[in-house]
């Protein structure tokens, strides 16, 4: 008889976990509180908007990004049959540029470069920043620290930068507004969607170095997008193949109570429209949200999972997306647009020119030609119309002060990109709730690593014999809240439930970040250096700037 294992929330998490336990011969049913699946990463099909029998038009929770770095969330694509002959992996479209705008100022496209020594390295970042208007030693100095984290040992990175915020490591207190805004703020929080003034060093300074080493990989590979709707082209086709698997996904069915022994999980209890009911499995995998998660924790719950205890200490920040739906397409950039000097953080992709097989006349009124998907990742500070944070603005006050902060940006130099009478239409993310005109909430906000919360996050596998837990909280490689992140969690929970299991099928694989072999050897003079607690050698001499 088939082990069932019983996986709570139908995320990128959950169906990860899902993927991986099915094709291992585990009876599974996924029950997920929405009624459609995917959690963050699914489309929103913007409702009344479809006409004459065109599909309505696709909305985002923001664009999905796959850089470079990504492996456990792009080997599930490969293993997702996608029509006749492909996979869902044959979806992703590389992109070729990124463009860094700045508002009332040229902007900058960046393109691919490949270092291959440590020299190379440090001339191609300082030619990577310099067109930011920083100053030379400012600069210098930032590259430093770079290239500190990057050639640190990861005892370093785990004693020393865990604790330190990436806004003090980088010496922003003592430097110029601009490198405040552009190296410290503005990098940090559109390519991490963090803040630089609480996230960890450990963190935000390996991702970071993860992104650019993405330009000097052997594919070049620094961005890929899908090549259409969400869910046209990754989480449907997902879904399908696990149903051909035997799983069983139960919508609308929200996990309200963990029961347990103080061993093992006893029982569930989750409630539906019709009201609430128990769910008994042999294995159970919460692939919960954060937030979620927090709010299940009894005292009894914690004291059978101590390591659980403390995730109500972790901390959360709003990243979501509003589209912009076009007559006439504007591409901007065949990348990311990164708006430096934006209030709100945005950051943006013109959908078109990836969407390479979609008709968007099918959508719609037919109208449509262009989507400018936006996201939004700093929703505490004033905007430049209303001079109110996001959080603070009605879902109408929300489209004017985007539009406005793009128009700032990318209207120069004799050009006018973005135009009031080329906009037919504009969807929010309905995660954001309005429930009156001047306080929002966010049903979906992502977790951030502050300086020091790794403590207070667990591992895949926790005191309870037959509960492991599949979510971006959990401790990664990958180590921030994103696709990859749910993916490689979800991993780690199957590979933790197999061997409690007793299975003999094979371990889900698990890829470490991947780093250039030219810094291995430094790297290994400074675990020496650690290990004598002497400083990093860049850090001698180097502990301010300016």
């Amino acid at each position: 008889m088939r082990q069932r294992v019983a996986i709570f929330g139908g995320g990128v998490a959950g169906l990860s976990a899902a993927h991986e336990l099915a094709e291992r011969g585990f009876q599974v049913d996924v029950y997920e509180r929405k009624p459609v699946m995917g959690g963050k990463a699914r489309s929103i099909p913007v409702p009344n908007s479809g006409g004459n029998g065109r599909l309505p038009l696709p909305g985002e929770h923001g664009f999905r990004f796959f850089p470079g770095f990504y492996k456990h969330v792009t080997d599930t694509m490969r293993r997702t049959p996608y029509g006749a002959h492909g996979n869902t992996f044959d979806n992703l479209s590389v992109a070729t540029r990124i463009l860094l705008a700045r508002a009332r100022q040229t902007e900058i496209t960046w393109l691919a470069r490949r270092p291959l020594t440590l020299e190379d390295l440090r001339v191609f970042l300082i030619e990577l920043f310099t067109p930011l208007g920083v100053s030379p030693q400012e600069l210098s100095f930032f590259v430093s620290r770079l290239l500190m984290v990057a050639t640190s040992c990861a005892e370093r990175r785990l004693v020393e930068y865990e604790n330190i915020a990436w806004w003090d490591f980088i010496a922003a207190p003592r430097m110029s507004k601009a490198y405040q805004a552009y190296l410290a703020q503005g990098l940090t929080r559109s390519l991490v969607a963090m803040r630089a003034e609480e996230s960890s060093t450990r963190t935000v300074g390996i991702t970071q170095l993860q992104l650019l080493y993405g330009l000097i990989s052997p594919d070049g590979v620094f961005d890929r997008l899908l090549s259409g709707p969400t869910n046209d082209v990754w989480i449907s086709p997902w879904t399908q193949y696990l149903r051909k698997l035997g799983v069983e996904f139960h919508v609308g069915s929200r996990l309200v109570e963990i029961e347990t022994d103080s061993r093992r999980v006893t029982g569930t209890t989750v409630e539906t429209a019709a009201g609430r009911g128990g769910v008994a499995a042999d294995f159970y995998i919460a692939a919960l949200p954060v937030e979620s998660m927090s709010a299940l924790m009894t005292a009894d719950l914690k004291h059978a999972a101590p390591s659980l205890a403390n995730l109500e200490k972790l901390n959360t920040r709003w990243m979501n997306g509003i589209q912009f739906y076009l007559s006439k397409d504007e591409p901007l950039v065949n990348g990311h647009a990164i708006y430096l000097d934006s209030p709100w953080a945005l950051t943006s992709i013109s959908q078109r020119q990836f969407w390479n097989k979609v008709d968007l006349s099918q959508y719609g009124d037919g109208n449509v030609r262009g989507i400018l998907s936006v996201d939004i990742s700093d929703w505490e500070a004033p905007g430049v119309v209303f001079g109110k944070p996001a959080r603070e603005c009605s879902a109408d006050q929300i489209k004017q002060e985007v539009w406005t902060q793009l128009k700032q940006h990318l209207n120069d130099s004799g050009s006018s990109p973005i135009d009031d009478e080329n906009l037919l239409a504009w969807f929010l993310d309905p995660d954001i709730e309005f429930p009156n005109p001047s306080a929002a909430t966010n049903a979906e906000p992502l977790l951030i690593n502050t300086a020091g919360s790794l403590r207070y996050r667990p591992e895949a596998q926790v005191e309870l014999e037959n509960f492991f837990v599949a979510s971006d909280y959990v401790r990664t490689y990958t180590d921030i809240a994103c696709m990859e992140a749910a993916n490689e969690a979800a991993r780690r929970a199957v590979n933790c439930l197999l061997l409690a299991s007793g299975s003999t099928a094979p371990p889900a694989q698990l890829w470490p970040l991947e780093e250039p072999e030219f810094l291995k050897p430094i790297q290994e003079i400074d675990r020496i250096r650690f290990a004598l607690r002497l400083p990093h050698h860049l850090a001698v001499g180097r502990d301010s700037g300016g």
